[in-house]
């Protein structure tokens, strides 16, 4: 394999991470090689002033395109922000007035920079060339996609089933969508999982222009704090990129064990092979707080820098259920093996209990909490590297530092 090749085979592994579908891996590869900076489009409406951790899964695509020297066509949709996506809308949305759009644009344009690479990225808006469009080119748009095969769009086809109603310009939206693709030349658009239709639209209007057909690239929708819906402003299920550091903070502990994989697979920007690792460990005996606080510490760092993630911690560390720490804390700096040291122990070596057989009465009664959270289980481990708050009871506190 030659220097290029091995440079196509490292990008494309890097934009594989978390993505769902390409479309296809194989066009995508041959303009890799093409050797020339792409142009990425992903295009947002502005229809909430505020980013969340979901809109970063795209974002971070993008970001990572942009390390591997690609332009990145940051697309705002003040023109189609009027009309309002339907997808995955089970009612014909309420437009925005232009003003709206206009506020909720600049508030995404401030946010976004968070992220993205500045001097990398191209912010447009498509009312530049929508704005145009007289109405002999709607209707030549309109011309080149069939009714029938909006009507094969899941959430169309579910609306007219049900006998609600669609209005004809919802039509237009994957229309003006793919027109936006044509004007920018795409290289590759980026969207959810839910966007595919859209996407696709770009590709066969690309084709029918006699342009190269954009690459589509789906990523998973990020499930919110409920674990079971897709991550919302409107369900407030999400973590906005603007929280304060111990609000990001303390949502981002709140979720549950199982979902946090997920979200470091999303958000992360640690290798996989270390998230591997930490999950390795878990199953050994590592508490899943553990990581949960170095996946928290990691996106609070991003958006608020490394002294505002620490500080987040520390208050997480001493915000109990009634409120209060002693205003003496005992500090202990305990040597753990590698593999970690069952809880029952530490709590003996700290003297917060005289005894393993006390210690394992605390826990069983639920007597014991690291850091707030309720630990009962007599063969939890404590891992190397770590600082708790760990409370028996109601009156015996430690901080504990655990070294190798």
């Amino acid at each position: 394999m030659n220097t290029t090749e091995n440079a196509t085979a490292d990008a494309l592994s890097l934009l594989q991470r978390g993505t769902d579908e390409i479309i296809s891996e194989a066009e995508l590869i041959e303009k890799l090689k093409e050797g020339r900076p792409l142009r990425i489009k992903a295009g947002f409406d502005p229809t909430a002033p505020d980013l969340h951790l979901g809109h970063t899964v795209l974002l971070n695509k993008l970001r990572q395109f942009q390390q591997l020297g690609h332009e990145v066509i940051f697309l705002i949709g003040d023109f189609t922000g009027m009309i309002g996506d339907p997808t995955g809308k089970n009612v014909t949305r309420k437009p925005l007035t232009p003003d709206e759009v206009a506020a909720n644009a600049r508030t995404y344009q401030e946010q976004v920079f968070k992220i993205l690479d500045p001097h990398k990225t191209r912010v447009v808006f498509n009312s530049e060339w929508m704005g145009q469009l007289n109405a002999a080119d709607m209707i030549q748009l309109a011309a080149r996609h069939t009714v029938a095969r909006m009507l094969e769009r899941d959430d169309f086809h579910k609306r007219y089933q049900d006998g609600r109603p669609i209005a004809i310009h919802e039509f237009l939206y994957p229309l003006l969508q793919g027109h936006d693709s044509v004007v920018l030349e795409a290289d590759a658009e980026l969207g959810g999982t839910d966007q595919k239709f859209n996407l696709l639209v770009g590709r066969e209007l690309q084709r029918q222009q006699g342009q190269k057909p954009q690459v589509v690239i789906t990523l998973p929708l990020l499930v919110g704090l409920d674990g079971v819906q897709k991550m919302s402003k409107s369900l407030g299920n999400y973590v906005a990129i603007d929280d304060a550091p111990e609000e990001m903070f303390g949502k981002l502990m709140s979720v549950s064990d199982t979902l946090m994989w997920r979200y470091l697979e999303l958000l992360s920007f640690r290798p996989l092979e270390e998230i591997a690792q930490w999950q390795t460990e878990v199953d050994a005996g590592l508490n899943p707080r553990d990581v949960k606080v170095r996946m928290a510490l990691e996106l609070v760092a991003r958006f608020h820098g490394e002294a505002a993630a620490e500080a987040a911690h520390a208050a997480f560390v001493n915000r109990f259920r009634d409120g209060a720490l002693p205003e003496e804390l005992p500090e202990h700096e305990i040597t753990v093996p590698a593999d970690g040291m069952l809880l029952t122990v530490l709590l003996r070596e700290t003297g917060l209990a005289t005894s393993t057989s006390e210690a394992t009465r605390a826990l069983k009664q639920g007597g014991v909490r690291i850091d707030g959270e309720k630990v009962d289980d007599p063969k939890a481990t404590i891992a190397p590297g770590c600082e708790h708050v760990i409370q028996i009871g109601k009156r015996r506190f430690a901080r504990v530092r655990t070294v190798a």
